[in-house]
């Protein structure tokens, strides 16, 4: 058996490498040169970013760049206008021949925008360039705020699949942490979206006062029986450093980590039985999925917006503020001030404040830490082909301690052989820990991060 609180430490999430807290002050004369030199090097799909911040109310757990929605809906409209010119500072310096491949809403909660703006919004970026065929389409949403017709209207504007954010259905959870439970049940909202031929994933929470094994599991069958293609399951992230606001939920109590990790292992046990299978840390998915035969294929990807496949996979352009821009080698983040980004947005300049340039090195290790992250193992042939190099220069780009590895492997957490690793499955929930053991970066760092239970 795993020693689950041997391994319950501080380790990066790495959806993406290096992580974000790393980045450094940058211009947007350094993106734009990176934007320019991307339709050079790299894939040459597009992926889009759209971030938008408000929301009508904010969840105490909530990790993400969000505020309250300005009672000032000029505000709003300052902000919708801001993105619209920031697509053409943008698309002015991308080769027009590239094909979008994706295209995804955050926030905050994007979902309570007019479903008319945000059709404006697809329109615009995909009038300026071509696109694979069947683009992802997606967007975050709220349920407490979406009436029927809401959803319908969602559906009529482009939008090929849709994240609801469950979290939890019961009400004394969701009034602990400060969420609108969902304004229709869950089963007609999958339903509506099914109807129009839209592929769903269900968004739930876990590690939330109040929260049991037992009602957890509750809300995932009930889930289960309308069958969207994904159910997600994700681990509540406590960093109540970066984000005061979830100081409230100390107060209140959260469940332990033994506790907490009994409720990922009964729903995954359950999703398991209904057929669905598990893709990376926290998604269960239907055996048709593409993320499924991709992961059979050892071809997942993931960038912020999620895991993806090689057919979507594109470089990503992110418009709003907080956004973060994935190229090949380079990162780009826009400022977290609204007014900033506006300000710079309508003086007809970007509102880049940081970014990141990975070394040669570093592009190795990412390459390293996203197969397995993704896919739970990596073989060092595989890698040192792709990548035109050999395996020695692949592990010499790592922090490469085989007696580390080799106690990990002992614990049970994954298989360890000369050709590579390969995560148990019950090693799975510490994938995080294997490539942290492999991150230069990890060593001797003062960095924080959260905990994998």
């Amino acid at each position: 058996m795993i020693p689950a609180n041997k391994y319950n430490v501080s380790v990066p999430r790495y959806t993406s490498y290096p992580p974000a807290n790393y980045f450094e002050p940058m211009d947007s004369t350094s993106y734009l040169k990176a934007i320019e030199d991307s339709n050079q090097v790299g894939s040459k799909k597009l992926s889009f970013y759209f971030h938008f911040p408000f929301c009508r109310r904010l969840c105490h757990y909530c990790g993400c760049n969000s505020y309250m929605m300005p009672q000032d809906k000029s505000q709003v409209a300052r902000y919708v206008d801001a993105l619209h010119h920031e697509i053409d500072l943008v698309a002015k310096h991308l080769d027009p021949t590239r094909p979008i491949s994706q295209i995804h809403y955050g926030g905050g909660s994007p979902s309570v925008l007019p479903t008319s703006i945000l059709q404006e919004l697809n329109e615009h970026i995909l009038s300026l360039f071509p696109k694979i065929e069947k683009p992802e389409i997606a967007i975050e949403c709220h349920p407490g705020y979406l009436s029927a017709a809401d959803w319908e209207a969602l559906c009529n504007s482009h939008f090929t699949r849709f994240s609801i954010g469950v979290q939890d259905t019961d009400e004394k959870v969701l009034k602990a942490v400060g969420r609108t439970p969902s304004q229709m049940p869950i089963p007609e909202i999958v339903s509506i979206l099914h109807a129009h031929g839209a592929t769903v994933n269900t968004d739930f929470l876990y590690g939330l006062p109040y929260q049991t094994p037992d009602t957890f599991v509750q809300d995932i069958q009930k889930t289960i029986e309308v069958r969207p293609e994904r159910l997600v399951t994700f681990s509540y992230g406590h960093v109540p450093w970066v984000f005061k606001r979830q100081q409230v939920l100390e107060k209140i109590g959260l469940p332990q980590p033994e506790v907490k990790q009994q409720m990922y292992d009964k729903a995954a046990q359950m999703l398991h039985e209904a057929g669905y299978q598990s893709i990376g840390l926290d998604h269960f998915v239907l055996p048709e999925d593409e993320l499924y035969q991709a992961l059979q294929n050892g071809q997942l990807y993931r960038n912020f917006q999620g895991y993806c496949t090689r057919r979507t996979t594109g470089q990503v352009y992110a418009f709003g503020v907080t956004g973060i821009s994935q190229l090949d080698s380079f990162y780009a983040q826009n400022t977290k001030s609204i007014e900033e980004y506006l300000v710079a947005t309508e003086n007809d300049t970007l509102s880049t404040a940081k970014g990141y340039q990975l070394t040669p090195e570093q592009r190795i290790v990412k390459e390293v830490i996203e197969r397995l992250m993704c896919n739970y193992r990596l073989q060092w042939a595989h890698i040192a082909k792709d990548l035109g190099i050999t395996i020695e220069q692949v592990k010499a780009a790592l922090h490469y301690d085989a007696d580390q590895l080799q106690e990990m492997a002992d614990d049970g957490i994954m298989n360890l052989t000369h050709e590579g690793i390969t995560m148990t499955t019950e090693g799975h929930p510490f994938v995080r820990n294997v490539a942290a053991a492999l991150d230069p970066l990890m060593v001797h760092t003062d960095k924080k991060f959260s905990k994998p239970i």
